[in-house]
């Protein structure tokens, strides 16, 4: 689902950037501009890749655990900040085709202006998709290729609609519900960044800096659905999955790592065992974004 919202999202908005533009230069029967276009459209698809490349081999490098964890933390503190910045700023201006038609007129003083226009623009958009990707790859463990190529593809659709055959679509609409979702999600973000703080100082020994001396003693609103390492008669088979953690244990549906939980990890960001921190940043986070959101899209709207 994470990866249908994210890729569905970026999309669009690089599609429809496109599409005014090749419209605009259609009709302005500018032939080579419109070559230059597409030559920006492919080389910040180049250029996106080689940016994922570098984030994940970064990622990767870093071989203690610790560092992991706040390297963890740290990447979903700045992918939520990203995330409000772009669905409470850039948002507001990316149905805008006399802004999109301003940039792309003053750019024809050389038709390489068009290919930068495109470029830049694009390469913004798949900057985005990289962080958020990998972003919510580190909440859930897993990575949906239908969620992902189904989102793209629906996008692709929805602007090809819109631009090229000016079909009357309430993108506005469109925005305003996944703008709803993506708060959400960089709330649980903001969730899973503190809680990594937290593995952080206890893998570091570090857990003295904010008064305590083991991770157990941790104040948890609460602590639910701990794996076992059998069951019960009076548990229930089906609520739980064996081994799913390599760790020879029977973790429960509704854990955070389990079939359901790990889902609800990734997009609301709840947590079965969360610290206080954990929790308040969550609903501040969660408020604000709300509150935002009904902001740049009221109920009449």
């Amino acid at each position: 689902m994470n990866e249908f919202i994210i890729v569905f999202r970026e999309t669009l908005e690089a599609s429809l950037i496109v599409g005014i533009i090749y419209v605009f230069l259609a009709k302005q029967n500018i032939s080579g501009a419109i070559a230059k276009l597409w030559i920006g459209v492919i080389a910040s698809l180049i250029a996106s890749l080689i940016v994922a490349y570098f984030v994940i081999l970064g990622r990767e490098a870093i071989g203690n655990d610790s560092l992991k964890a706040l390297f963890e933390a740290i990447f979903m503190f700045i992918t939520a900040g990203l995330i409000w910045y772009v669905i409470f700023w850039l948002s507001k201006h990316v149905s805008s085709r006399d802004a999109l038609e301003g940039q792309t007129e003053a750019a024809l003083t050389s038709t390489w202006g068009v290919f930068f226009v495109v470029f830049f623009s694009i390469l913004r958009e798949g900057f985005e998709t990289v962080v958020f990707l990998i972003g919510s790859f580190s909440l859930t463990g897993s990575f949906s290729y239908l969620g992902f190529f189904l989102g793209m593809s629906l996008a692709i659709a929805i602007s090809y609609l819109i631009v090229v055959q000016g079909k009357r679509f309430d993108i506005r609409q469109f925005f305003k519900a996944t703008t709803l979702l993506l708060v959400l999600l960089a709330s649980g973000m903001v969730a899973y960044g503190t809680h990594e703080i937290e593995s952080y100082l206890a893998k570091s020994d570090q857990l003295s800096l904010v008064g305590y001396e083991s991770k157990s003693e941790v104040p948890r609103p609460w602590n639910i659905l701990e794996p076992k390492s059998e069951l019960s008669e009076q548990d229930q088979s089906w609520l739980y999955t064996y081994d799913i953690k390599g760790e020879g244990k029977y973790t429960h549906l509704f854990h955070d790592s389990g079939r359901v939980g790990a889902f609800l990890k990734g997009f609301f960001g709840y947590n079965s065992n969360p610290n206080y921190y954990e929790l308040i940043l969550w609903f501040i986070s969660l408020v604000f974004g709300l509150y935002t959101w009904r902001k740049f899209y009221p109920a009449s709207t």
